[in-house]
């Protein structure tokens, strides 16, 4: 039985297609299990409620043999610590005590470097994955850049002002992931019961771009000319908190783009192992372009 959380988000959607596809048995924790698809709620064992929640997550876990772990960056969260380890402390408790095999969580890049001492929210999800280590159950934690996916979120600005916005460098080169390519490697590690212990897989792009670069292949790929605007720490942080984000959380967002802007997301070594295969530009044609003509 492998356990699934977050089994809606761009992750673990892709992530339960691919186990369902391959006979896999799952158990899915859902807050929602109306937003989960008719075929998917047919096939799956739903456990209702929030993986954080001590109660459901131990319900989730006996049995289990595997278990996906995502926790949610709330913005509602007083902090980041208590969006990714408090969230965490619970489940690993559930871990230990029903003998789970082995867990694959999603994380960041840069551990070991200076920067993620001071990453924001980054420094809270490696904090996580020392706390799911330090519970004795083998772990993987799936380390990834910035995600295309997020580029999803600007369509509008895309369609209304020919513009996409971050704090990134305009020309600092860095890689980012496709989140399928993200489910496929959390997929291969939950049904691979050959390793042990504690460690980390990256999940890098097959290319380095800045934003410069971003925008020319979004103009290419859409027929129009898409530009980049980088904004200050100050104007996103005043941003997320208009939207409802706790002003921690928003300062947490902010600290995780200095440091990526300081070389965190570059500090993994690109190898064959690393290296996934979506391109921007395949991620651009066959998703960003029907999100924003569509």
């Amino acid at each position: 039985m492998i356990v699934i959380t977050a089994p809606t988000s761009a992750i673990g959607r892709l992530l339960v297609d691919d186990l369902l596809d391959r006979g896999e048995p799952l158990r899915l924790v859902a807050r929602d299990p109306a937003r989960l698809e008719p075929r998917v709620r047919e096939r799956a064992e739903i456990v209702e409620g929030s993986h954080g929640d001590a109660a459901v997550i131990d319900r989730a876990c006996a049995g289990a043999d595997a278990v996906f772990w995502l926790a949610p960056a709330d913005p509602a969260a007083p902090s980041g610590e208590a969006a990714f380890v408090d969230f965490t402390r619970p489940a690993c408790e559930a871990f230990t005590r029903h003998g789970v095999k082995r867990v694959v969580g999603i994380s960041a890049l840069g551990r070991g470097t200076p920067m993620a001492e001071r990453a924001g929210l980054v420094t809270a999800s490696l904090a996580m994955d020392d706390l799911i280590g330090a519970s004795g159950v083998p772990y993987r934690a799936v380390v990834c850049p910035s995600f295309m996916h997020n580029l999803l979120h600007q369509v509008d600005a895309i369609k209304g002002q020919g513009l996409f916005f971050t704090m990134a460098d305009p020309d600092l080169k860095s890689p980012t992931v496709a989140t399928r390519d993200i489910a496929a490697t959390a997929a291969r590690l939950l049904l691979d019961a050959g390793w042990g212990g504690s460690g980390e897989v990256a999940c890098l792009g097959p290319e380095d771009l800045s934003p410069t670069a971003i925008a020319q292949i979004i103009s290419e790929v859409l027929g129009i000319e898409v530009g980049f605007r980088q904004i200050t720490g100050a104007a996103l942080k005043q941003r997320m908190t208009g939207f409802g984000m706790t002003g921690t959380m928003a300062q947490g967002m902010v600290d995780m783009f200095d440091a990526k802007n300081q070389g965190l997301d570059n500090a993994a070594p690109r190898t064959a192992e690393s290296t996934t295969p979506t391109t921007f530009r395949q991620w651009c044609e066959e998703v960003l372009k029907p999100a924003v003509t569509g």
